[in-house]
C-alpha cells in the first residue's frame, strides 16, 4: 500500500502537521479516512501521495475510508489555514464531510420542499442584459472576474444571478449563491426554489446534522446542482464549480467569528480563481474594499421607478423623542390611508441604560464592562452574555430614587407607538422576538399580510425584504452607530440608512425619513441624497491617509484570561516576535463574559505572513497560556475591532 500524508482532524495546534499513513490502492488526495492518532481513533484527511518514510520507521495502516473531499477544497482550506492564522485541521473540518452515509428511506432537507413547475425568466432590461453577458462570457472561460454587481435597490440584481446561475446549467457546471442570512432573506430564497425546483440545495445552520448529510450527499451526486446557502455553503462539494454569487456583499456577517476566523467573501474569490470559475459580488451599499478592487458591472436606478425622497429631521428643533413631530404625521396619514411603515432604532429592550441622577452611577454587567439595558419586564439584561438581574427601584449605590432611562429601544418604541398611533398593527423584529423556532417566518409574513401596521426593529428589518405597500421607512435615530469605536462606523451607518431606504415605495411612490441629532454628518447627508458613489470616494481618500483597507490589511490578535494583567503581558511578550510589522498596542479591552481581554493590532501588506508567524508564537507558547489560563485568537481582515 502507498503511503500518504494525512491530517488528523484534531484542533490543538501542538500537533497542527500532517501524518503519515498507509492507504489502500486507489486512495488519493481529499480522501476521508479513519486512523489511530495516539490513544484514540480519528478521521483525517489525505492532502498528498507518495510520502517519504525513513528507512526502519513502522507506518501505521488507515483503518477506513469515510468519504472523499473534492480536491480544490483540500487545497482552499489549507490556503484557508495559512492566510488566517489557523490550523490545517480546523480549516479542513470546513469541507470535510460528517460520518455516515444518508438513508435511502429518509428524504432530504430540500426535496420536502419540492415547487412543482418551475417560474419562466424575467424579460431582462438593458443594464441586467449586459451584466449578463459578461458573467455569462466568463463561464465560457473568458474573464471571469471577480466581479461587483452594483445597483439601487429593486434595480435587478437577484435575476441577474438566477439567469446566470441557468447559464451555468446549460454548461453542465454549478453554481453557489452565498445570502448573509438565510432567515432574513426568505423571498431571495424562494425565488430560487421557483425558477429550479428540486435542483436547489441549501446550506446554513439551522439544519440538523442529518439534514446537511442529505444536502451534501445530492450535491455531489448532482442532483442539486445549485446552493444557496450563508457563508458555510461557500464550501458546498459541487463537482464542477463555475459561479459564486455573493449577495448583499457589504453585510459583516460573512466574516466567522469562531476560529478559523475566514471571510466567505475572501474564501469565494479564492475558491473561484482555484477552479475557474466566475466570482460575483452584489450590493447596493459596496464595501470600500470591493468598490476599489473590483471590476465593475452597474445596473443603474431602480426598475419601478425612481428611489424614495429622504427627509431628514434634526431632533436638536424636535421635542418629542423617540417619535418626532415629522414622523408622527407620516405614521398617522398610514393609520387613516393605509399601507406600511418600517421603523428601525438599531437597540432592543426599553432603555439603553439605568442611570443614578443622584450620584451618577450607571448599573453595569457584573461580567462585562457594559451597562445593562433596561427590558419590558423590569429586568436589567447584558446582551454581550445574557445575565439578568431586577430593576432596582432605588440606585443600590447611594439609595436615591432618582433613576433615569437614558436613551430608547425597541421596546420603549413599540410602547411610544401604541400610545400615539393606535391605530397602526405593531408588530417587532428584533433578537427578543425572533429567537424561538418559527418566529421569525410568523412576523415576517404577519407583516406581509396586514393593511395597517408598523414593523419596527433593530438591523434586522433593514436585511433583503421586499414587501408591497411599504410607504414609510424610517430611521428612528441614525447617531446610534456613528458612535462606535470602529473605523468602519461611518461605511455602516450609511449602508444601513442607504438599505432601509431601498424598502420603501417599491411597488408604489414611497418616503424615507432620518431622525438625527447630527444632520450635517457626512454618511447621513449622502445617504439622504443616496449618493454612494460620492461616500466611497470620500471613504476611501480617508482610508488611504490613515492607512486602512483596502489600502492595507489588519491582523488582530485578541489574548483573553481570568486575570487582568495577563493578557496584557501576553502579547507585550508576542509583539516581541513580530518585529517589522506596523504594530498598533497592546491595549486593553473591555472585559467580556468574566474574562480580562486585551488586543494588538498589525497593518500590513502581507496579512498571510504576519497571520502564520502570530500562529507558530501562538503555538510555542501554548503550554505556558493553558497553565495561566488564557486563550487567543488570530482574526486576519477583522470585521469589527
Amino acid at each position: 500500500m502507498p503511503d500518504a500524508l494525512v491530517y488528523p482532524l484534531v484542533s490543538a495546534r501542538a500537533v497542527a502537521r500532517p501524518f503519515t499513513y498507509e492507504v489502500p490502492e486507489g486512495v488519493g488526495k481529499g480522501a476521508v479516512v479513519s486512523v489511530r492518532f495516539g490513544r484514540s481513533r480519528t478521521r483525517g484527511i489525505v492532502v498528498s501521495l507518495g510520502a517519504t518514510t525513513p528507512p526502519g520507521v513502522e507506518v501505521a495502516p488507515v483503518e477506513s475510508v469515510l468519504g472523499t473531499v473534492p480536491a480544490p477544497l483540500v487545497d482552499l482550506a489549507l490556503w484557508l489555514a495559512e492566510y488566517y492564522g489557523s490550523t490545517p485541521a480546523r480549516a479542513l473540518e470546513l469541507v470535510a464531510p460528517r460520518a455516515r452515509a444518508r438513508r435511502k428511506e429518509q428524504a432530504s432537507a430540500a426535496s420536502r420542499h419540492g415547487f412543482g413547475g418551475e417560474a419562466r425568466p424575467e424579460r431582462l432590461s438593458d443594464p441586467q442584459r449586459v451584466a449578463l453577458e459578461r458573467v455569462v462570457a466568463g463561464l465560457g472561460g473568458a474573464e471571469t472576474g471577480p466581479f461587483l454587481l452594483y445597483g439601487a435597490t429593486g434595480s435587478g440584481k437577484t435575476e441577474v444571478y438566477l439567469q446566470a446561475c441557468a447559464a451555468a446549467l446549460e454548461r453542465g457546471l454549478g453554481a453557489i449563491v452565498l445570502v448573509p442570512e438565510i432567515a432574513l432573506t426568505p423571498q431571495a430564497l424562494g425565488r430560487f426554489r421557483e425558477r429550479f425546483g428540486d435542483r436547489v440545495a441549501v446550506l446554513h445552520s439551522g439544519l440538523t446534522d442529518a439534514e446537511r448529510r442529505d444536502e451534501r450527499e445530492r450535491i455531489v451526486a448532482g442532483e442539486a446542482p445549485i446552493v444557496v446557502g450563508a457563508r458555510s455553503a461557500v464550501f458546498a462539494p459541487l463537482p464542477r464549480l463555475g459561479l459564486i454569487c455573493v449577495d448583499e456583499e457589504h453585510d459583516a456577517s460573512y466574516k466567522q467569528e469562531s476560529d478559523p476566523r475566514y471571510d466567505a467573501r475572501t474564501v469565494a474569490a479564492k475558491r473561484a480563481a482555484l477552479e475557474g470559475a466566475v466570482a460575483l459580488y452584489g450590493s447596493a451599499t459596496p464595501r470600500p474594499e470591493s468598490w476599489a478592487s473590483l471590476e465593475r458591472i452597474e445596473l443603474g436606478a431602480r426598475l419601478a421607478g425612481p428611489l424614495p425622497v429622504v427627509r431628514i429631521v434634526d431632533l436638536r428643533r424636535e421635542a418629542g423623542y423617540p417619535l418626532s413631530g415629522p414622523l408622527l404625521g407620516e405614521l398617522g396619514a398610514i393609520a387613516e390611508r393605509g399601507g406600511k411603515a418600517i421603523l428601525l432604532l438599531n437597540r432592543r429592550g426599553v432603555a439603553p441604560a439605568l442611570h443614578c441622577r443622584a450620584c451618577g452611577l450607571t448599573r453595569r454587567c457584573p461580567s462585562c464592562d457594559v451597562a445593562l439595558v433596561l427590558h419590558g419586564d423590569r429586568t436589567l439584561r447584558c446582551h454581550h452574555c445574557s445575565h439578568a438581574e431586577p430593576a432596582p427601584e432605588t440606585c443600590p449605590e447611594c439609595g436615591s430614587a432618582q433613576l433615569a432611562r437614558i436613551g430608547a429601544g425597541t421596546q420603549r418604541l413599540e410602547r411610544e407607538l401604541a400610545a400615539r398611533v393606535p391605530a397602526l398593527e405593531r408588530i417587532r423584529l428584533d433578537a427578543d422576538t425572533a429567537g424561538r423556532p418559527g418566529a421569525l417566518a410568523a412576523t415576517l409574513a404577519r407583516f406581509a399580510g396586514s393593511d395597517r401596521a408598523v414593523l419596527l426593529g433593530t438591523q434586522m428589518v433593514a436585511k433583503g425584504h421586499h414587501f408591497e405597500g411599504v410607504a414609510l421607512a424610517a430611521v428612528v435615530d441614525a447617531d446610534t452607530g456613528l458612535a462606535q469605536p470602529d473605523f468602519r462606523a461611518e461605511e455602516r451607518t450609511f449602508q444601513l440608512l442607504t438599505q432601509l431606504a431601498g424598502r420603501s415605495g417599491r411597488d408604489a411612490p414611497g418616503r424615507v425619513l432620518i431622525q438625527t441629532f447630527q444632520p450635517d454628518a457626512r454618511p447621513i447627508a449622502l445617504a439622504a441624497r443616496h449618493d454612494v458613489g460620492e461616500f466611497l470616494a470620500g471613504e476611501l481618500e480617508r482610508r488611504r491617509a490613515l492607512g486602512y483597507p483596502p489600502f492595507r490589511h489588519l491582523v488582530r490578535i485578541l489574548v483573553s484570561g481570568p486575570e487582568a494583567g495577563a493578557p496584557l503581558q501576553a502579547l507585550t511578550e508576542l509583539r516581541a516576535g513580530l518585529a517589522g510589522a506596523d504594530l498598533l498596542g497592546p491595549a486593553p479591552l473591555l472585559r467580556l463574559r468574566g474574562r480580562h481581554r486585551a488586543q494588538l493590532l498589525a497593518k500590513t501588506d502581507r496579512p498571510r505572513g504576519v497571520a502564520a508567524r502570530a500562529a507558530r508564537l501562538l503555538s510555542a507558547a501554548a503550554p505556558a497560556m493553558r497553565r495561566a489560563g488564557l486563550s487567543a485568537v488570530v482574526d486576519v481582515d477583522p470585521q469589527t475591532l
